[in-house]
């Protein structure tokens, strides 16, 4: 690889972790096409690989945040951090659908394999 463009990869790696990963606002900090993020992307494995370390770095910094916010109280976050989190405690939400018009039941026909239910 040419010198030049090494210096442009670490530009861009630069700017993504400035912007948490944010692809638009990394390339126009480096002046550099989203396209040619996307080419190094796929042709470069250590590119690809600085690229999937900059991601994690930006999701430990969000659930730092969201940490942040349950500690401050912030009911919003506490119950998203147990619906993502938690669900293995039941922390879920179940939708339950009413399928009746007024009085009269609706009916269904469920094509399954070619079987009608």
């Amino acid at each position: 690889m040419n010198k030049s463009r090494h210096i442009k990869k670490e530009s861009l790696l630069k700017a993504l972790e400035n912007s948490l990963g944010v692809v638009t606002v990394a390339c126009k900090n480096a002046d550099i096409p989203r396209s040619t993020y996307y080419k190094w992307l796929k042709e470069d494995e250590d590119f690809s690989q600085a690229v999937k370390e900059i991601e994690n770095i930006a999701l430990d910094f969000a659930e730092s945040q969201l940490h942040t916010q349950m500690k401050d109280g912030s009911t919003s976050a506490t119950i998203f951090y147990l619906k993502t989190k938690g669900k293995k405690r039941g922390y879920i939400e179940r939708s339950e659908l009413d399928l009746s018009s007024g009085d009269e039941p609706v009916k269904i026909n469920v094509n399954i394999k070619g079987v009608e239910h």
